[in-house]
């Protein structure tokens, strides 16, 4: 379904995040996760694409699993860089053929092997320059195209410490014909909602949902700071962490009382979705969803 319907039918919306496994065992554990997760009628699912393209055909082998073997509905990330303009345009018209209505458009990040990159040889040059692309796609059965996502970042974009200028690229996304924006993990709401604010006042009219990211070990905490550039935790939750020692039951359940909280505080203000990166399990969404009393969804 186009994501234009999807938030014309109804708000909050509720979505999961996967990405490709490498390995059959991971391939196994995902499908027992996207088993348990299906009875929950997701909004949607978006799966994760590697730096510079490297999981392509794992990303597009996935989203075409998912759509048909499943009732999910997938939204595949595309990246800037590393592609040429043929390189999207065949991928667009793989996801067109697949029957896929949704992107998530990214800037995107080098292979790590590749510390030399040079990104000016990439066709585009920023995220918006894709969006655009994406946009203009001729190819799609339906009439207004694929629906296209971008990312937003409440805690302020890492390559981007002015936070005015910040805005004025989400803005040019928006612009370049964006349809919502999925934020990067936060923990704490008031980042949210400034940002929320901030794009109100920038003229950003579209739907806002909420990336949420239950910790559920204290080293996955460490690791999401790595991946997401920086990460601020708040004091409460990490001495909440800190009394646990080094239980990691504790710690889990820890995480996910404090993501339930933050979820629980955002339907209070109005939030337009959720976005669960899920890292390929199920628990803490599951248990996120019972304490929110949520039976699936479409329960609000």
């Amino acid at each position: 379904m186009h994501i234009r319907d999807i938030f014309a039918q109804r708000r909050p919306t509720f979505s999961f995040e996967f990405f490709p496994p490498k390995t059959t065992e991971g391939a196994d554990a995902l499908l027992e996760t996207i088993r348990e997760l299906e009875a929950y009628k997701p909004d949607f699912v978006s799966v994760t694409y590697g730096a510079g393209g490297t999981t392509r055909e794992l990303t597009h082998d996935l989203v075409v699993r998912i759509k048909q073997t499943t009732t999910l509905d997938p939204i595949p990330h595309l990246t800037c860089v590393c592609h040429s303009e043929a390189d999207i345009a065949a991928i667009l018209e793989r996801y067109a053929a697949a029957g896929v209505s949704n992107i998530l458009a990214l800037g995107g990040d080098p292979p790590k092997n590749l510390t030399d990159y040079v990104r000016a040889n990439d066709a585009f040059q920023h995220a918006a320059d894709l969006v655009k692309f994406i946009r203009n796609f001729k190819g799609h059965p339906d009439s207004r195209g694929f629906g296209i996502g971008v990312a937003g970042f409440p805690e302020g974009h890492p390559a981007t410490p002015n936070r005015l200028d910040e805005m004025d690229h989400l803005k040019a996304k928006v612009d370049a014909g964006a349809d919502y924006i999925c934020t990067q993990l936060f923990f704490d709401n008031h980042d949210f909602i400034d940002f929320r604010e901030r794009c109100q006042l920038a003229g950003i009219k579209v739907p806002i949902i909420a990336g949420i990211m239950p910790i559920t070990s204290a080293s996955g905490m460490k690791r999401m700071a790595e991946l997401a550039a920086g990460a601020r935790y708040p004091a409460k939750l990490l001495k909440a962490i800190a009394r646990c020692g080094n239980d990691e039951s504790s710690v889990e359940r820890v995480g996910i009382h404090y993501a339930t909280q933050q979820c629980a505080d955002l339907l209070d203000n109005d939030v337009d979705g959720f976005h669960f990166y899920t890292l390929n399990k199920s628990k803490a969404t599951r248990e996120i969803y019972a304490e929110l009393g949520l039976k699936d969804s479409r329960s609000l």
